[in-house]
């Protein structure tokens, strides 16, 4: 049999100090049998040489747009070797991306080559941020990572500690060998979730209490939204049931909106029929004002009592009616991890649970990082170190392949 071919990443290298770093990267890439072209800006030359990364690569750097002075003929190719380069290669990797580079991906610029094929990639796009920490802090910058992020894009790091200009912080470029590790956990994925209809829910619930006034949760949506994004990314057909959250739905996922547990609940159902595997992810709302009020409650110095009633649980629905279905819960939970976990997973059929404890700075609800623990019936715990949800939706999916696989 012929021999497959080897995986293809561009490597994109921007103009900051942490260049010296992608050397190594290169290096390491290379080593695990991937095809690596390199891309520097103009600035990044300034920082680290083609003639090294050539050296590593066996493959000419890219610098420029245009054909070098002095070869005419090579004009009309290089007006056009951004568009080959993006077609012909399985992953864009940015590392160092500045935050100049994440400015100009997320508002869509095309000044060199670098940003240019950036455009014209269609896969996908991991960035390795590495810049000050008064840079990677500030709200432009921040604001960026977050649109790159609600589009899909893949981040590792940046790290904290001691930076080049002598602050302490995160901004630090992650290592190359974390760096590496990603790059392959992208492009080793292969379509092992092809013919699966998944179906899943993110997001809180808003339960009125009047027709201002809602009852609701800190969750953002970002662990299901990430986990639909990968979902689809794997092969499945992914039904995305959304509460109300401040994202833009991953490409390709048939997106059902609701806002009250009672919709989420009749959305989930209605859907049932087509589903291979049931993912709770959304942070459903347990009671619900038994009477809103029809016009909105005035405020007084006496107290107000609201009177609550449960709402339907969702995941024990669906657990009732599991059939040939692999259902997957999540546990926020604020103590008592594993047992409460584990009980949920009983109580309400689960093939399995996925626990965190919420609070933990920067990650949980709010946060674009978590860490999670698998549980599932007969195996020991399966504790999934802190990482970005993107990272920690892949080994949950990972979980969910490897079960679809037993019961096959």
């Amino acid at each position: 049999m012929p021999k497959a071919a080897a995986p293809r990443v561009i490597l994109g290298i921007g103009g900051g100090i942490a260049a010296y770093k992608s050397a190594e990267l290169a290096r390491l890439l290379v080593q695990q049998g991937y095809e690596v072209q390199p891309v520097m800006t103009r600035a990044a030359t300034e920082f680290l040489t083609p003639l090294t990364l050539s050296s590593l690569t066996h493959k000419r750097v890219i610098t420029s747009l245009f054909a070098p002075a002095g070869q005419p003929e090579a004009t009309l190719a290089s007006a056009i070797e951004h568009i080959g380069v993006a077609l012909e290669n399985d992953l864009l990797l940015v590392a160092p991306a500045t935050a100049d580079l994440l400015a100009q991906f997320a508002q869509g610029l095309a000044g060199d080559f670098l940003t240019t094929m950036h455009l014209a990639f269609p896969g996908p796009v991991l960035l390795a941020p590495a810049m000050n920490t008064n840079m990677w802090n500030h709200p432009a910058t921040q604001a960026n990572v977050a649109l790159l992020r609600a589009r899909g894009y893949h981040f590792v790091g940046p790290a904290a500690g001691e930076l080049a200009c002598g602050m302490e912080g995160p901004g630090r470029l992650a290592e190359p060998a974390a760096i590496a590790a990603a790059a392959s956990a992208l492009l080793d994925k292969k379509h092992d979730l092809a013919g699966e209809t998944i179906l899943l829910t993110a997001g809180p619930t808003q339960e009125p209490i009047d027709p201002v006034r809602v009852i609701t949760n800190r969750s953002s949506g970002k662990m299901g939204y990430a986990l639909a994004q990968r979902a689809q990314a794997r092969g499945a057909r992914v039904i995305l049931v959304s509460g109300p959250v401040a994202l833009s739905p991953p490409a390709n996922v048939e997106l059902l909106r609701v806002e009250t547990a009672a919709q989420m609940y009749d959305a989930v159902m209605s859907r049932l029929a087509e589903v291979s595997v049931f993912i709770g992810v959304a942070a459903v709302a347990d009671y619900r004002p038994a009477r809103p009020a029809a016009e909105k409650l005035k405020k007084s110095v006496s107290a107000l009592a609201i009177e609550l009633e449960p709402t339907t649980d969702i995941l024990a629905a669906v657990g009732r009616d599991k059939g040939h279905r692999l259902v997957v819960g999540f546990a926020a939970e604020t103590g008592n991890l594993l047992g409460e976990a584990e009980r949920k997973r009983e109580a309400k059929n689960c093939d399995l649970v996925v626990a965190n404890l919420v609070g933990a700075p920067g990650a949980g609800f709010e946060g674009d990082e978590n860490e999670v623990v698998l549980i599932r019936r007969g195996q020991q715990p399966e504790p999934v170190a802190r990482a970005a949800k993107t990272v920690i939706a892949d080994r949950i999916l990972d979980a969910v392949a490897d079960l679809r696989a037993r019961q096959a």
